[in-house]
């Protein structure tokens, strides 16, 4: 059983590498290893998490893919993000590890032993397709996408036993135990274990999957840490881009010039953007996931930012706010932000442990409908609107005000309804508060001062003993406040 072809990835325009310059490059190269006490991030958390994995499939074999590169255009593959419950296992987050899975192999009735299955650094020289694979492939070559650890690096780096992903064949071989698979992130393994793949997951797959989000819900003082820094950077960022405001302002595609600036940020200070930044100005705004960000700037619009840095352990923040172009509020801005302020203010008033997940949202949301009553905008009253078998409110507003945070932008998104979405907020966990305002451009329902805003305003939070903490708080909310920063920063 076959996992990886050893066949090397050498592109059709390359020249023919002949026998004397083969020879030649495989000799006179000094060693570099890695620094002997060089750990993973976070690798004193990682055997307490595999652990609880480990508790939770006595005696079953665990497989957690990394995941597989996916082709952007022809020879050309998007940047590669390991999986994150991948990461959350093994520190590993680096773009090297395209294709290599952790093993949680049982070692009895209970408790397992993690194996990781790698492809290691390519040797220089010697026989076979490895032998030149670190000048010639140009998906895993070391000289083309950069140094990968070897075996025993990988190992002090994890503290798990490395094995060469070659070698997984032989694991799968064979008479199995029971097995689990994260499906769907790595077509090979799927393959090799007989899984249909996403979204077609077998019960026991869809449960290991689950499991994995739910271990995450509740962070760790090393996971908080890492999300606050990524909210610090964002918060960075966000002052680069008020900075740059005159210069976007001048530019026909202004939002890009935004999107550009942010993204600077990120690479500089993490792995990038956690997710694509939404740079919304005007009537865009009211696209509640507007990616293209190729619209002109108006001074006297509002722009929606909605951005993240992702650290370089993959931990993201989750920030929206939306400033005036023009450095005030005019009077129609300023009641409709105010609104959403407000309504946000409730859903983060409501957050504390026991409280149901849910609770914060419709905290929110009571705000927002009885607002839209007092305007005129909805012509019956609040509490009829809010009713589940009405709703109507939700044209304004449409999706919920928040979610969980973490490695993913919209963490823990397996977990099960009861343990998420029905579930009850407890010390640890880290969510957004993101209520918002959605008011189409063309919508007649709507007076004509008030068509084309779109506002929302979304901040990180950490579930305390007593409360939540606002990890977000040196980005001002109020007009006031966003006003005077602002000035501030453009001088």
């Amino acid at each position: 059983m076959t996992l990886h072809q050893p066949a090397l990835n050498i592109g059709s325009h390359d020249l023919p590498v002949s026998p004397a310059l083969d020879a030649f490059m495989g000799t006179a190269w000094a060693a570099t290893p890695l620094p002997a006490d060089q750990r993973a991030p976070g690798f004193a958390v990682l055997p307490a998490r595999r652990t609880r994995l480990s508790a939770a499939f006595p005696g079953e074999r665990l497989l957690v893919p990394a995941g597989e590169l996916k082709v952007r255009s022809n020879d050309v593959d998007h940047r590669f993000r390991p999986h994150s419950a991948y990461a959350w296992l093994t520190g590993l987050t680096g773009e090297d590890q395209v294709g290599h899975i952790l093993v949680l192999e049982p070692t009895g009735p209970e408790g397992h032993e993690p194996v990781l299955y790698l492809r290691p650094r390519s040797p220089r020289g010697g026989a076979g397709a490895h032998g030149s694979q670190f000048y010639r492939d140009r998906r895993y070559g070391e000289f083309w996408v950069g140094r990968r650890p070897d075996l025993g690096e990988a190992s002090r780096l994890t503290g798990v036993r490395t094995e060469h992903l070659d070698d997984l064949g032989k694991l799968l071989s064979g008479p199995q135990p029971a097995t689990r698979v994260l499906a769907g992130v790595d077509s090979s393994l799927d393959a090799a274990t007989g899984r249909p793949g996403a979204p077609a997951l077998g019960q026991a797959d869809a449960q290991l999957a689950s499991v994995l989000s739910e271990l995450r819900l509740i962070k760790d003082t090393w996971e908080v840490e890492q999300l606050q820094l990524s909210v610090d950077h964002t918060v960075l960022g966000f002052q680069d881009v008020v900075r740059a405001l005159p210069a976007a302002l001048r530019h026909p595609r202004g939002e890009r010039w935004i999107e550009g600036v942010f993204n600077l940020r990120a690479r500089a200070e993490g792995n990038g953007t956690g997710y694509d930044t939404i740079a919304a100005s005007g009537a865009h705004a009211c696209v509640l996931h507007w990616i293209r960000n190729d619209g002109p700037l108006d001074p006297s619009a509002l722009l929606l930012l909605d951005a993240g840095v992702e650290t370089d352990t993959l931990y993201t923040a989750d920030i929206t706010r939306t400033l005036p172009l023009g450095g005030t509020f005019s009077p129609v801005q300023r009641q409709a932000y105010e609104l959403v302020l407000a309504a946000q203010d409730a859903g983060i008033a409501a957050l504390r442990p026991g409280a149901r997940f849910r609770d914060f949202h419709r905290a929110a949301m009571r705000v927002i409908a009885e607002g839209l009553a007092d305007w005129g905008v909805l012509r019956i009253p609040a509490e009829q609107a809010l009713a589940e078998d009405s709703g109507l409110y939700r044209r304004y507003t449409l999706c919920s005000s928040g979610h969980m945070l973490g490695l993913d932008v919209h963490d823990c998104a397996k977990a099960r309804a009861e343990t998420y979405l029905d579930g009850v907020l407890e010390e640890g966990q880290v969510l957004t508060v993101e209520p918002g305002l959605y008011l189409q451009p063309d919508d007649e329902t709507l007076p004509l001062e008030l068509r084309g805003l779109g506002i929302r305003i979304e901040d990180d939070l950490v579930i305390t003993a007593d409360g939540a903490h606002l990890m977000s708080g040196a980005l001002p909310r109020t007009v006031a406040g966003i006003e005077s920063w602002m000035s501030d920063l453009l001088g």
